[in-house]
């Protein structure tokens, strides 16, 4: 694998656009070197891109990542990095199990006007206009 790579070769290989790999940069993700006004990213921010791009697929915020990014930096006590990633991944299942919960009783309450106006469709003779809401 080289060492290096283009803004293209990430690109293409992340499916991803170029903007996307820009806009990660002007976030602080990315700190890609420069070769006159071509982009030339290291193996570093090859690693921290695809690591972005799964954080945000697990519903981080850039500034999440990015704190993760600085710690990970700044820190060179691994247990409290993962210490703070599974306290991150804790709070986010909780998180997501909420709106799990919130979507089930949404779901519950549309079938059950769903059923109720299939109902008033029904016991509702035909032509007849009526002003009655569900």
């Amino acid at each position: 694998m080289s060492t290096t790579h283009t803004i293209s070769e990430l690109a293409r290989e992340f499916g991803v656009t170029t903007r996307t790999i820009r806009f990660y940069e002007d976030q602080g993700l990315l700190n890609p070197a420069r070769e006159g006004t071509n982009r030339v990213f290291s193996n570093r921010d090859r690693v921290r891109l695809k690591l972005a791009l799964r954080g945000k697929r697990l519903g981080f915020s850039l500034a999440e990542i990015r704190e993760l990014f600085e710690l990970y930096d700044i820190s060179r006590d691994e247990r409290k990095q993962l210490e703070e990633f599974l306290s991150r991944l804790e709070r986010r299942r909780a998180h997501l199990e909420q709106q799990r919960e919130d979507i089930e009783i949404m779901l519950n309450e549309i079938s059950f006007f769903a059923n109720q106006c299939r109902r008033l469709l029904r016991d509702k003779p035909t032509g007849q206009e009526s002003k009655s809401a569900a």
